[in-house]
């Protein structure tokens, strides 16, 4: 008799669910012995929401920290939660973008399984080229969803003008895990030193921003003005600090340190990084894109050409308590609540 997960079972079990008997090449056997794994471990454990989401270790970026907070919201209310599996309880199955592998969820897909798909973008908008994955995510939607849960409003309505209809749509905006992100400890603000600014971004995209942080590199005020940049970035500059990326605690870290947030990211359907920045009391100057409006509401000052932004960090300065008493980010918990709901999990 076979021990309960050795190979030759999951062989044999992969023969009964009639996987493909092609010749493979390694990291396809290693995938479906896997998935055979996963089909058996489904049959003897328990839990009630399936994330099908590939985590990668930090530092990296909001998406997947945004799904950790809430896989954490989700224990919180008693709930069990496994990772790229479906056992025979699980009731809801959350999968993020295009971010988790396929063929896995066609392999393990039940019928008694809810399937909420997250989506944010357009993506191939927001990276400035077209690549197709889109219209992937799109097809994907089409073939698993029972609903689906946009990012921002901006990024719902984008995909309907690129002539996508997705299944049965909400708007739920993320939000930052309190555990990390919270205004508690902050740095006093000041106008009697430099004022702080920071920016961050995990990708060296252009789209992320970073002419726009050249041009401050290269005009700002440095007697009135600091910067720090945190992350990746295809430009080197002269006065802004940079500092290569960061864990979330460190980038909490940081963000108690400064004043303003500055983002110049296009075409982004839904800033992490942003929200968790206003979550750590700062106001934000934003361009003037995307999601970042419906963001930051009145807690900041946007802007579409670069040359505004002097003026608006000075507007920002000397109505600092202002803007800052404006910061609206909805929790956690009450973020979590409303997936749970979509997801059926809890009334």
């Amino acid at each position: 008799m076979f021990p309960l997960f050795s190979p030759m079972l999951i062989y044999e079990w992969m023969l009964k669910l009639n996987f493909p008997k092609r010749k493979l090449g390694l990291r396809s056997i290693l995938n479906l012995m896997g998935d055979g794994a996963a089909i058996l471990a489904g049959q003897f454990t328990l839990f009630d929401l399936s994330i099908f989401h590939e985590f990668e270790p930090p530092p990296t970026g909001g998406g997947h920290q945004f799904l950790r907070a809430l896989w954490k919201q989700a224990e919180a209310k008693g709930l069990c939660v496994e990772n790229n599996t479906i056992s025979r309880t699980t009731r809801a199955c959350l999968f993020n973008s295009f971010n988790f592998r396929e063929s896995r969820l066609v392999r393990l897909r039940r019928s008694s399984v809810l399937y909420v798909h997250r989506v944010d973008g357009p993506i191939d908008v927001y990276r400035g080229r077209e690549d197709g994955v889109d219209k992937n995510i799109h097809a994907v939607n089409l073939k698993f969803a029972e609903k689906t849960i946009f990012q921002s409003q901006y990024s719902l309505q984008k995909h309907l003008e690129l002539g996508m209809e997705f299944k049965n749509p909400v708007v739920i905006m993320n939000a930052a895990d309190p555990d990390i992100f919270h205004s508690h400890g902050r740095a006093e603000f000041s106008r009697n030193r430099k004022t702080r600014l920071i920016a961050s971004s995990w990708s060296d995209n252009v789209n992320k921003g970073a002419p726009v942080y050249q041009w401050l590199d290269e005009h700002l005020d440095w007697k009135r003005f600091e910067m720090t940049f945190v992350g990746r970035s295809p430009v080197v500059f002269k006065n802004i600090r940079m500092v290569p990326a960061v864990d979330s605690y460190r980038m909490a870290e940081l963000f108690h340190e400064h004043d303003i947030y500055i983002t110049a990211s296009r075409n982004d359907p839904c800033s992490n990084s942003l929200i968790e920045a206003l979550t750590c009391g700062m106001p934000a100057v934003y361009l003037k894109s995307g999601g970042h409006p419906e963001i930051v509401g009145g807690a900041g000052a946007g802007f579409d050409e670069v040359e505004e932004l002097p003026g608006l960090l000075e507007q920002v300065t000397g109505q600092y308590e202002a803007f800052q008493s404006q910061i609206s980010i909805p929790s956690i918990r009450e973020v979590g609540e409303e997936y749970l709901k979509v997801l059926e999990l809890i009334p």
